[in-house]
C-alpha cells in the first residue's frame, strides 16, 4: 500500500478498530459500555462510521501514534486526513487510546461485556452512530406434521396392510438366500425379497439399469403417494416448490458399483456409464423428484442403520420450518449380494443359524448369535396438517418429534453406560412435548446382537421402567435387519399399530436374556393396545442414535 488514505474511509476505520485490540493497562479507569448486538451492524458500519478527531500528538506514549486527523471540509486537498500505513501499523503497539477519545464518548465500543483486566486482549468493533431498526419475526404457532401415506417393499409384502397382517400373524420372512450361490459363506440366510416387480411404478428402461435399492425406493415412494391419495389431479394442484424428497440409504448402489468393478477388469469400455450416479445414495431421491417434478428440499442422509429415522425427522423439520408442505421420506437398501454378505460376515455380525432360518433372528433371547440381513424400503408421506385437511387427506397418525445423539464411543459396539441412547430418548420426548408416561408402545431397534439388545433394553427401562402397560416389540425378529431402510419400515409398523390397535408379537423369544423383564415385552402372539404415543428407535454403526415419536391424530 502506498500513498495516503483518509482515516474516515471504511478501510482505515476498520484498521483503526483492529489496532484497538491491544493490551490496555488503564482500562478500568475508562469503562466502555458494551453494545447491544445487532445483526445488521456490519452491513451498516461502512455508511454509519464518522471521522474522528484526535488532539494528541504523534509522540504521545498513550495515544495512537502516527495518526493526524482533522474534521472534513469541502476542500478535499487540504482538509482530508492522512494516514501512513507504517504509522498505522506501529499504532498497534500503543497501550490505549488517548484521553480525548474517551472524552468524546468514542465511536468504538467494546464487544465483550466483562471489562478486560491488565494483560488481557480487548476486542472492539465499530459502533454505528444510530441503531439500525430490525423487524422481529412475528411469533407463529408451530406447524403440525401428519402422516398421510405409506409405501413399503419388504420380505413380508409390498403393501402396508399385507406387511402388517403378516407381522401380526408372526410370519417370518427370513429364508435361505437364493439370489446367488452363497455356499462358501458361513451365513447363508437373509430376509430376502423373493418376488418384486416395478411394473407400473418405474420405466422399463430405468428398471434394467438401476440398482435394486433405487428400484425399491422409487416403488415404495410412489406407493406412498398412491396411499396418500395424491392422484394426478391432486398433483397438478400442489405447489411443487414446497414438495420435497428425503430418502436415504446406508449402503447405496452396491450391486451397480460391484458390477462396474468387474467390468473394469476387462476394460473401462465395458462399464455401465451410469455406474457412478446410480451407486450414490442421493440419486434415488433425485430421480423420484425428477419424475414428480418436486422442486423442494431434496437430498439423502446416510447414517448406517439409523438412516431412515434421520431422514424422517429432517423431513418433518422442513415442514415445521415452512420450507415444505409435503415430504416423501424414509430409507432403502439392497445389500444381499456377495460383497454385502461377505462384509458383514467379516465383521462377525451375522447369525449362522442356517438350518433354521425362521428362528435365526431372536432379539433378547439368550441363544441369539447375530443379526440377519434384510432388504427393502419404507417411505412415509409427511404433510403439514392444514395442507392435508384442505385436500381432504386421510390422516394415519401424527408425527410428534424426535432426536439424534452420538455415542462417541466405538464404531460398532454400543456405549456401555447407555448414556447416548438415554439422552436421545429424553431429547425426543422434549422435542415432542410429551412426558415419559405418555409413551406406552416402543418399537425397539433390537437387532438380535448379544450386546446391542441388552443395552437398548436397559436404556428403555431407565426411561420408561415405571410406565404401567408399556409394551415393547422388535419387528426385526420377523424380517431381519433392513439396514438403512429399517427405521422407515419399523415406523410403518408403529403407525399401523396405532391405526389397528394391535401390536405384533416378538417371535423366537424362548429363553429371555438375564435381567430382561418379559412383562414389558410383547409375547409370541399379537396383543391389543390403545396406543397413546409410540416411540421407534434406530441405531447405526458409528454410534448414531435416533428416536422418533408418533401418536394418534386428534
Amino acid at each position: 500500500m502506498t500513498g495516503s488514505a483518509s482515516l474516515s474511509s471504511p478501510l482505515c476505520t476498520w484498521l483503526f478498530a483492529a489496532c484497538m485490540s491491544v493490551t490496555c493497562a488503564k482500562e478500568s479507569a475508562h469503562p466502555l459500555s458494551p453494545p447491544s448486538y445487532n445483526s445488521s451492524r456490519r452491513r451498516k458500519a461502512k455508511s454509519a462510521a464518522l471521522p474522528m478527531k484526535c488532539c494528541c500528538s504523534s509522540s504521545s506514549s498513550s495515544g495512537i501514534r502516527g495518526i493526524v486527523h482533522s474534521s472534513p471540509s469541502n476542500d478535499n486537498t487540504n482538509n482530508k486526513s492522512t494516514l501512513s500505513f507504517k504509522g498505522l501499523m506501529s499504532s498497534c503497539l500503543a497501550d490505549e487510546p488517548c484521553s480525548s477519545y474517551y472524552a468524546s464518548g468514542g465511536l468504538l465500543r467494546r464487544r465483550l461485556s466483562p471489562p478486560a483486566t491488565s494483560g488481557q486482549a480487548m476486542a472492539v468493533a465499530v459502533q454505528p452512530t444510530r441503531e439500525v431498526e430490525t423487524k422481529k419475526k412475528p411469533l407463529t404457532r408451530q406447524r403440525r406434521v401428519v402422516v398421510t401415506g405409506m409405501g413399503v417393499v419388504s420380505p413380508l409384502g409390498h403393501d402396508p396392510g399385507v406387511f402388517y397382517n403378516n407381522l401380526l400373524q408372526g410370519v417370518s420372512g427370513v429364508t435361505r438366500i437364493e439370489a446367488f450361490d452363497c455356499a462358501q459363506f458361513p451365513t447363508r440366510i437373509a430376509g430376502e425379497i423373493k418376488s418384486f416387480s416395478t411394473d407400473g411404478w418405474v420405466a422399463p428402461k430405468l428398471s434394467k439399469r438401476m440398482d435394486k435399492f433405487m428400484l425399491y425406493m422409487l416403488t415404495a415412494g410412489k406407493k406412498a403417494l398412491a396411499d396418500g391419495g395424491i392422484t394426478e389431479d391432486v398433483m397438478d394442484e400442489l405447489n411443487k416448490t414446497k414438495c420435497g424428497v428425503l430418502i436415504g440409504s446406508a449402503m447405496g448402489g452396491m450391486k451397480v458399483f460391484n458390477d462396474a468393478i468387474e467390468a473394469l477388469r476387462i476394460s473401462y469400455k465395458k462399464m455401465n456409464p451410469f455406474c457412478v450416479p446410480f451407486a450414490t445414495t442421493n440419486m434415488g431421491s433425485a430421480m423420484l423428484a425428477m419424475d414428480l417434478g418436486w422442486m423442494g428440499p431434496n437430498y439423502s442422509i446416510s447414517t448406517a442403520c439409523a438412516t431412515s429415522n434421520f431422514c424422517i425427522l429432517n423431513a418433518a423439520n422442513h415442514i415445521i420450518r415452512g420450507e415444505a408442505d409435503v415430504m416423501l421420506c424414509g430409507g432403502s437398501d439392497a445389500a444381499i449380494i456377495p460383497i454385502g454378505l461377505g462384509g458383514f460376515v467379516a465383521c462377525r455380525a451375522l447369525s449362522q443359524r442356517n438350518d433354521d432360518p425362521t428362528r435365526a433372528s431372536r432379539p433378547w433371547d439368550m441363544n441369539r448369535d447375530g443379526f440377519v440381513m434384510g432388504e427393502g424400503a419404507g417411505v412415509l408421506l409427511l404433510e403439514e396438517l392444514e395442507h392435508a385437511k384442505k385436500r381432504g387427506a386421510n390422516i394415519h397418525a401424527e408425527f410428534l418429534g424426535g432426536s439424534f445423539t452420538c455415542d462417541a464411543y466405538h464404531m460398532t459396539e454400543p456405549r456401555p453406560d447407555g448414556v447416548g441412547v438415554i439422552l436421545c430418548i429424553e431429547k425426543a420426548l422434549s422435542q415432542s412435548g410429551i412426558s415419559k408416561e405418555d409413551v406406552n408402545y416402543i418399537n425397539a431397534h433390537a437387532t438380535s446382537t448379544p450386546a446391542g439388545d441388552l443395552k437398548e433394553y436397559q436404556a428403555l427401562m431407565h426411561c420408561f421402567g415405571q410406565n404401567s402397560g408399556l409394551r415393547v416389540n422388535a419387528t426385526k425378529s420377523m424380517i431381519g435387519h433392513l439396514l438403512g431402510a429399517a427405521g422407515a419400515v419399523e415406523a410403518i409398523a408403529a403407525i399401523q399399530a396405532i391405526r389397528t390397535g394391535w401390536v405384533h408379537p416378538n417371535i423366537n423369544l424362548e429363553n429371555p436374556d438375564q435381567g430382561v423383564d418379559t412383562s414389558v415385552l410383547v409375547g409370541p402372539k399379537k396383543e391389543r393396545l390403545d396406543i397413546k404415543a409410540a416411540l421407534s428407535n434406530s441405531f447405526g454403526f458409528g454410534g448414531h442414535n435416533s428416536s422418533i415419536i408418533f401418536a394418534p391424530f386428534k
